[in-house]
C-alpha cells in the first residue's frame, strides 16, 4: 500500500513538472541591435591628416623635394632659356627677364594641418568662415625645406610669387603669416590670391592661368612648385583622365622644373572621383570613390 502510494505521489510530481515546463513560456530571444550610425564617419579624413601631421615621412618627402630644388637652381638660372611655364601661360619671350620662382601656398609652403583637425574634431566638412578664422590666426608653421629653399634662391636675384586660392581678402593675413614663418616676400606683389585681376586674361573659377601668365609678362619662371595639378597647368577637364593628359606633355619637367608636394587631405583629385558634384549626398559621393578603386582583380 504504501508503495503504491508513494509510486502516485512520484507519478503527480513527475506530471506537475512536465505541466509546468510545457505551459512556461521559453524567454524571448533579444532583439538585434539596431546599427548604430558610424561616428565619426569612415571618410572623415582622419587617416589622412594623422599621416599628414604626424608622420615624420611627410617631412622627408618635402625635405627631399626641396633639397632636389636647390640642387637643380644653378643650372636653370645659367641657362637662359629655362622656363617652367607651360606653353599657353608664356605670352612673353623669355630672352632678357629676371628669374622668378612661383609656389603655391597652402601644403606646399605652410601647413594648414590644424585647419584639418578642428574639422575633424567638429564632425564637418570645409566651412570658409572656419577657414578665413584659421588664416586670421596666422599661424601656420613653414612645411620643412621650404623657407631655407626659398630663401636661399631669393639670395641669388630669384623672386618668389606665392600664387595661392586663398580669397584675395585674407591676403594681407596670408603675407604676414608667411613673412613670420621666415618666407621672403619683399614686396606685397609678391602674392597673387583668388580675385586677383589680370588685364587681358579672364579667369576661369580658381585656376590659376591668368596669375601664372602676369608673372610671365615679367619674369622668367625657373620653377613651379605646388600640391594639386592645377598649380602647375590649366586642368580642362577635371577627372582622373583628364588630368593624367594635361600633365602627359610635362612629364620630363617633373624634379628638374614642377616640383609636386604630397596632399592626401584635400584638393581637386577628390571631387573627380563623383562627377565634381558636391551637391550629392555623402553616402553617394563616399559609393563613387568605392567604384573607382582598383583592388586588382
Amino acid at each position: 500500500m504504501r508503495i503504491a502510494v508513494l509510486a502516485a505521489a512520484l507519478t503527480f510530481a513527475l506530471a506537475g513538472c512536465a505541466t509546468t515546463a510545457t505551459t512556461t513560456p521559453a524567454p524571448s530571444p533579444a532583439p538585434d541591435a539596431a546599427p548604430a550610425a558610424q561616428d565619426p564617419p569612415a571618410d572623415d579624413n582622419l587617416n589622412a591628416v594623422a599621416w599628414y601631421q604626424a608622420s615624420v615621412e611627410r617631412d622627408l618627402v618635402y625635405r627631399t623635394v626641396y633639397r632636389a630644388a636647390g640642387e637643380r637652381l644653378r643650372a636653370a638660372l645659367a641657362d637662359k632659356t629655362w622656363d617652367a611655364l607651360p606653353k599657353e601661360d608664356r605670352v612673353q619671350p623669355l630672352l632678357g627677364l629676371p628669374p622668378a620662382i612661383i609656389v603655391d601656398v597652402d601644403e606646399t609652403v605652410l601647413d594648414n594641418a590644424p585647419s584639418q583637425v578642428r574639422q575633424i574634431r567638429e564632425r564637418r566638412g570645409f566651412d570658409e568662415a572656419a577657414w578665413g578664422a584659421w588664416v586670421s590666426e596666422r599661424k601656420a608653421k613653414a612645411l620643412p625645406g621650404a623657407a631655407e629653399f626659398l630663401g636661399a634662391a631669393a639670395k641669388q636675384g630669384v623672386t618668389v610669387f606665392y600664387i595661392t586660392n586663398r580669397d584675395a581678402s585674407l591676403t594681407e593675413a596670408t603675407i604676414a603669416n608667411l613673412r613670420s614663418a621666415g618666407f621672403p616676400v619683399a614686396d606685397d606683389a609678391q602674392v597673387l590670391g583668388l580675385g586677383t585681376v589680370v588685364e587681358g586674361c579672364e579667369q576661369e573659377g580658381s585656376e590659376k592661368s591668368c596669375r601664372r601668365q602676369w608673372v610671365g609678362r615679367s619674369h622668367r619662371v625657373l620653377m613651379q612648385f605646388g600640391d594639386q595639378v592645377g598649380d602647375f597647368v590649366q586642368i580642362l577637364a577635371n577627372t582622373p583622365v583628364g588630368r593624367r593628359d594635361v600633365v602627359a606633355p610635362y612629364l620630363d619637367w617633373i624634379g628638374e622644373r614642377w616640383f609636386v608636394l604630397p596632399n592626401p587631405t584635400y584638393g581637386s583629385w577628390e571631387p573627380a572621383l563623383f562627377g565634381n558634384d558636391w551637391r550629392q549626398p555623402e553616402a553617394e559621393r563616399r559609393a563613387r570613390k568605392e567604384a573607382a578603386l582598383d583592388d586588382g582583380k
